[in-house]
């Protein structure tokens, strides 16, 4: 061996060497943070958190506990009242909860109650689990004014003035109009579990259970990780000792997963060093047979994601849409000088084709992913021949830059038309109701088309007002397949691993596989969200009704209808008008079932569009609307 090769050896060596100490003998920051914790005799972990102990990003957004040492519970803050947790089923994704003033052992029947707020679900990361029942709590009654039987029913009283009492009966009890005349004061909505011994008062004690949605942590947890959240992308990760994964650690085996962290470190510093000097021999050889250079590991360039790209255009043949050169596409853009909008995929420009065909140009963002949104996007409308979905005019592989050319929509998105509060109305911004009717119409049918017109089944999983288009006649057109899925049209399932899609419209069954399967009916639910934020003209999960509360708005406008009142929504000038809007809402909820086989497929919700009014029965309410509004203070209120 000459001076050079061994020089060049040498270096190897050494960086290898570097490489392997540095990376490999410290355990990842967040691997370390994200260990699970005790409060009480409860474990707390992923998708929990304890505030001031644990991370934010070792949680779900909206599950970060606080811990009562004096009462050795978790307690969790809820809609501005506080609950004990009780217990914790992480196997079934579900808790005990009860709330802290029927907790605390002297303030049923000895202590004075306070209104506290009703139990709300405006994340939607939580609802009530199945089995339990509604309590009114009458508050202001007086003992005296009320039947013998129903005495055993007070607990607590809502003043110094023992006079004035609280009397808890169960939603379905035969007394439940007499006492609401018999008291003056508010009455508070609780929930019990079903079947508790000891009548409603060890029942309001006992407390209820939730369910949750969150992204699985099985996968993570088998393979030796430790679950937490990216909120910035909002995505699920694991964190393992060697570094952060996206769904699990690729590195390390099934068994390995109850050592402690510094078996396993050793374990994977003895693995990697091994493979380290594994390539270092194979280097020795080819550099001394003269089969590369050494300078090959330094200078080669590759992409990646473009071979997988070009194999994906190869493998599909000609496509309809024409292939332009990163060149091109600043010439359409006349240099990129009319942006339209920019969102976390890259930015949109307005540009004009040789023909004078305007058109809008997506330019991805280089960083964006493994090329995925791109191929989801080109294999996906390059299928389908629509007047509801989106045209593909084009697109740009050219080295790292990538780009897609749409069809142009001259009124831009359905979301600057309805979000009254972030677009105050204005001039032909206001849309009427047959205007709003017939986009809910033509979006339904753009999906019933993706879920069974094409010769494949496509999946959009990111429906939402944002990714509706509109053109120059309000034409709704579907945008946006970066998220798509492709799937043979038999199959009514489809295998997905982890949540997609934008919060606030996603499928249960997307965060956690225990509500179904993935499949047609995980759009038809985001679908049902968009149409009621239609009707309503504003996000679902937060509507002020005044200024001091707040609603979820799918249980107050189902709420309206169970009670067959006016929807009382400013867009309804005439009975056509509520004729509309009525069916949209029906349909919307029926739509938003958290059961997937409840919810009706896209061909069904077209038939009930255009269909009578009279033949749409009332759905079940769904579980993750809100569980706890006072009827009385509903039916007062006007959006």
């Amino acid at each position: 061996m000459n001076k050079k090769s061994f020089l060049f050896i040498y270096s190897y060596t050494t960086l290898f060497y570097l490489l392997t100490i540095t990376t490999l003998c410290s355990v990842d920051p967040k691997f370390e943070a994200c260990e699970p914790k005790t409060c009480g005799n409860q474990s707390i972990s992923y998708p929990f958190y304890i505030k001031g102990l644990q991370q934010s990003f070792c949680g779900y957004p909206g599950f970060g506990l606080t811990c009562d040492n004096i009462n050795g519970f978790p307690i969790l803050n809820f809609s501005n009242s506080l609950y004990f947790i009780d217990e914790i089923s992480y196997q079934n994704y579900s808790l005990r909860v009860s709330n802290v003033v029927f907790s605390r052992p002297n303030s049923i029947q000895k202590g004075c109650l306070f209104p506290t707020q009703n139990l709300t679900f405006i994340n939607k990361v939580f609802y009530v689990a199945q089995n339990q029942s509604e309590v009114r709590l009458f508050f202001g009654c007086d003992l005296t004014k009320l039947p013998r039987e129903l005495k055993g029913n007070k607990i607590g009283c809502s003043t110094e003035n023992e006079t004035n009492s609280v009397v808890a009966l169960y939603e379905d009890d035969k007394n439940v109009t007499f006492v609401s005349k018999s008291c003056r004061d508010k009455v508070v909505y609780a929930t019990v579990e079903n079947g508790v011994k000891g009548g409603i008062q060890e029942a309001l004690r006992n407390g209820f259970r939730l369910n949750w949605i969150a992204s699985d942590c099985n996968e993570c947890n088998i393979s030796g990780g430790r679950c937490g959240f990216n909120v910035s992308i909002f995505s699920f990760r694991c964190y393992c000792p060697d570094r952060v994964h996206a769904a699990k650690c690729g590195t390390v085996a099934v068994t390995e997963s109850r050592k402690s962290p510094t078996v396993l470190t050793v374990t994977i510093v003895s693995s990697v060093a091994g493979i380290a000097f594994a390539v270092l021999i194979v280097l020795v050889c080819c550099f001394r047979t003269k089969i590369f250079p050494p300078t090959f590991l330094l200078f080669r360039k590759e992409n990646p994601t473009h071979q997988i790209i070009e194999k994906f255009l190869k493998e599909h043949g000609p496509l309809p849409a024409s292939r332009y050169s990163y060149s091109d596409i600043k010439k359409i853009t006349n240099s990129f000088r009319n942006k339209l909008g920019q969102g976390g995929y890259g930015s949109v420009y307005k540009g004009k084709l040789h023909d004078d065909r305007t058109v809008a140009v997506k330019v991805l963002s280089e960083s964006k992913g493994d090329g995925e949104d791109f191929i989801n996007e080109v294999a996906s409308i390059s299928r389908t021949s629509h007047v509801n979905i989106v045209r593909l005019q084009g697109f740009c592989l050219d080295g790292s830059k990538k780009a897609l050319i749409y069809e142009f929509m001259p009124n831009g998105s359905l979301e600057k038309f309805i979000y009254e509060e972030k677009y105050p109305p204005k001039g032909d911004r206001q849309l009427d109701c047959k205007t709003l009717y017939d986009i809910a119409v033509g979006v339904a049918r753009g999906l019933e088309y993706l879920h069974r017109g094409c010769n494949t089944r496509i999946l959009h999983f990111d429906i939402k007002p944002h990714n509706i288009l509109l053109d120059e006649d309000f034409i709704p057109k579907i945008s946006d397949f970066g998220l798509a899925k492709i799937c043979p049209r038999k199959e009514s399932i489809v295998s997905l691993f982890g949540a997609r899609g934008t919060i606030g419209y996603i499928a249960p069954e997307l965060f956690s596989r225990s509500f179904g399967g993935v499949s047609h009916k995980s759009d038809v639910y985001s679908y049902g969200m968009m149409v009621l934020e239609m009707v309503g003209r504003r996000k679902n999960i937060k509507v002020e009704v005044d200024c001091s509360s707040e609603l979820y708005f799918p249980h107050w406008i189902y709420k309206r209808l169970e009670l067959n009142q006016d929807l009382g929504l400013r867009c309804i000038k005439n009975e056509i008008d509520e004729e509309m809007v009525r069916k949209m809402t029906l349909v919307s909820l029926w739509c938003i079932q958290t059961d997937p086989l409840n919810r009706p497929a896209m061909h069904k919700v077209v038939e009930m569009l255009e269909g009578s009014l009279q033949v749409l029965e009332i759905p079940p309410k769904p579980f993750l609307s809100s569980s706890s509004t006072s009827s009385t203070h509903l039916s007062s209120e006007k959006l």
